[in-house]
């Protein structure tokens, strides 16, 4: 009897605690909660603490108050001027309306896939009036700023408060950027065939003009020789014509030592003249026959 009796109160115990788990939850310093009974809100607590509720008749939903940062996957936006960027933005959204936010989401995963559509179509909307050089201009704040109100008046209709939007990057696609390198590739050959070219062109006038001043510089260089070997051998036949005149034997006389130092220049050379002949007639004596 004691035995059972026992049992009973434990399991009158287990119950008391379990209806008492069930009837109280704790809302932290970073909480917001709202209080649902049968799927209806019924009740938003902002406090921290230990608070109650009726159990298994009504449920908590949690909210975070602080600021949360939403990362979503780089977009492609077309601009006003047909260019393509992929476009990487970053947001720091606040939950401030809970009821409304409950409402219309429900979850805070729904939330962040919700407010990212708000985020691109309002990147995507306010991008596609522009052109690029406008943003790379010092425009951009402005844009920033334009962005900025219309995903705030959009994700108000959520119950969130964005602090702020910022485009982290915005570069050309990369099959764009691509085409870009292989065009500039192309020109940058296409000017150094252009280069080579001048230059050879430049260095065959230069050989050209080279060559021709070479062949200048030799004919008058030769012109000048033979002008000088004609002078010089004028002065040497006046000479040799003065001294002829002067002494017509001695000059005979070497006349015909020079045939000698001609003729017999060779050692194997072989002569077959006269003993009397006119060509030794200075051999054996240093007076020549018939003076």
């Amino acid at each position: 009897m004691i035995r059972k009796y026992k049992f009973y109160l434990l399991a009158a115990l287990a119950v008391i605690l379990f209806i008492a788990a069930n009837s109280v939850y704790i809302v932290s310093q970073p909480e917001q909660a709202i209080v649902l009974q049968f799927g209806e809100p019924i009740r938003l607590v902002k406090e921290p603490g230990l608070k109650f509720k009726v159990p298994f008749i009504q449920n908590v939903v949690v909210y975070d108050t602080r600021l949360l940062n939403l990362d979503p996957p780089a977009q492609e936006v077309v601009l006003n001027d047909k260019k393509r960027l992929d476009v990487d933005s970053f947001t720091r959204y606040k939950i401030v309306d809970p009821l409304r936010f409950y409402k219309t989401v429900r979850s805070e995963e729904m939330a962040r896939s919700k407010l990212a559509e708000i985020v691109n179509s309002s990147v995507r909307k306010i991008l596609g009036r522009i052109t690029l050089p406008e943003l790379l201009s010092q425009q951009r704040t402005k844009i920033m700023s334009d962005i900025s109100q219309a995903v705030k008046a959009d994700a108000a209709q959520i119950g969130v408060s964005v602090a702020d939007v910022r485009i982290r990057r915005a570069d050309l696609p990369l099959e764009v950027l691509q085409a870009i390198n292989a065009r500039m590739k192309t020109e940058r050959e296409r000017d150094a065939k252009e280069f080579r070219a001048q230059g050879q062109q430049q260095a065959q006038q230069i050989r050209a003009k080279a060559e021709k001043e070479r062949t200048i510089i030799i004919a008058e260089a030769e012109k000048q020789a033979q002008i000088t070997r004609g002078q010089g051998d004028e002065q040497a036949i006046k000479i040799w014509n003065d001294a002829a005149g002067t002494d017509p034997q001695f000059y005979g006389f070497y006349r015909s030592l020079e045939a000698y130092k001609n003729s017999l220049a060779d050692g194997n050379a072989s002569l077959v003249l006269s003993p009397d002949s006119e060509f030794f007639r200075y051999f054996g004596s240093s007076v020549p026959r018939g003076k």
